[in-house]
């Protein structure tokens, strides 16, 4: 028996990559029994070995093409509280496994939806990617330094905190809503929705005439020399986010500056002199040294580790932040529940499961 918060719900997704396959994730972690329906012949084409993107979920193979799978996949989901699909508008219409399909059979059915631009629209149809639903939202204009080109954050904002964590956000709160009107509903989860929301703050400080669009000038996009990254002596780097006056005053003391020789914090004009001073003063010790030296204190200097040497960080290993399953490290679930627990994920199948045995 599977434990976590949603233990007992009962989750298909039909597969897909991306987002959908990071919510199905989630889900599992935190408890939900969740059956993955791939195409024929899928799991046996994967190479280099499972994937670990969908651990602890069952995978079921189906030709939805087919009448009598098409039929057994009809009613799992008419079994189930969520179903998940990440097709562009229409398909899952076409195949006979939209919304209004299963209004009668199971009307209590959450029905979340994962696309890049959303249910409807001129550019609904299209094709995207993370880096296209940035691109249309404004944010990757801003995540470039001055006179550079925009810089992509991998698939992060985008595919992942743009589209499955809002997916997830969505799902949860159709199923609280139907344990007071007995009903489920469609969740509309489109990836420029949801990356779009993320800049909330930023549209935010922009009505108030505290941020420009031109990048590299505002307080969190390089603009400020207290918040910034910086090549150490040895080559490495080092990440500073000392934007209050007490942790910035940490961040002199440990450099061995004084305030009194550099522009003040508030000097717009001298921001570029306080930057010159932080950066040589960062180049005449190794990232090593730095981190010794601003141990224990609140400057907020952090070094900037690659994903190997994350996984050895003594923080992230303080913390269970990752773990190992079958010799892969990966993230451990998140977040953490002080009495439904999530227990630990189970590895990605090798097998198939049979349709007809899963909550028979």
């Amino acid at each position: 028996m599977s434990t976590g918060p949603l233990s007992g719900l009962r989750v298909v997704i039909l597969l897909s990559p991306g987002p959908t396959a990071h919510a199905g994730l989630m889900l599992s972690d935190l408890g939900a029994d969740v059956v993955q329906v791939a195409r024929p012949g899928w799991l046996a084409q994967q190479v280099g070995g499972p994937d670990h993107t969908r651990r602890g979920q069952r995978i079921v193979e189906a030709d939805l093409k087919d009448p009598a799978q098409h039929r057994q996949v009809f009613d799992l989901v008419s079994r189930a509280d969520v179903l998940v699909e990440g097709y562009r508008p229409g398909v899952a219409e076409r195949l006979g496994l939209g919304p209004e399909d299963f209004s009668s059979a199971n009307p209590g059915l959450v029905y979340g939806r994962m696309t890049g631009w959303g249910q409807n629209g001129p550019r609904a149809q299209s094709a995207g990617h993370d880096i296209n639903y940035l691109s249309l939202t404004g944010h990757l204009h801003a995540m470039s330094r001055q006179g550079a080109r925009p810089q992509q954050p991998l698939n992060l904002v985008g595919d992942y905190g743009g589209g499955s964590m809002f997916l997830i956000v969505g799902v949860l709160s159709a199923l609280l809503e139907r344990v007071r009107s007995g009903r489920g509903q469609v969740v509309d989860a489109a990836m420029v929705d949801g990356a779009s929301m993320l800049g909330h703050w930023v549209w935010a400080m922009r009505a108030r005439g505290r941020w420009s669009d031109a990048p590299g000038t505002n307080m969190l996009d390089g603009g400020l020399p207290e918040y910034d990254v910086y090549e150490t002596a040895d080559g490495r780097y080092v990440a500073v986010g000392a934007l209050e006056a007490p942790f910035y005053a940490q961040l002199l003391h440990g450099l061995g500056l004084s305030e009194n020789d550099l522009p003040l914090q508030t000097d717009v004009t001298g921001r570029e002199r306080r930057r010159a001073s932080i950066s040589a003063a960062f180049r005449t010790r190794t990232r090593e040294e730095w981190v010794e030296t601003f141990a224990g204190t609140d400057a907020c200097v952090t070094p900037v580790l690659g994903y190997a040497e994350a996984a050895a960080d003594e923080h992230v290993v303080a913390r269970g932040t990752l773990i190992e399953i079958d010799g892969v490290t990966q993230p451990a679930p998140a977040p953490r529940f002080s009495r439904t627990a999530a227990g630990r994920p189970q590895p990605p199948a090798t097998r198939l499961d049979t349709i007809a045995t899963i909550w028979a």
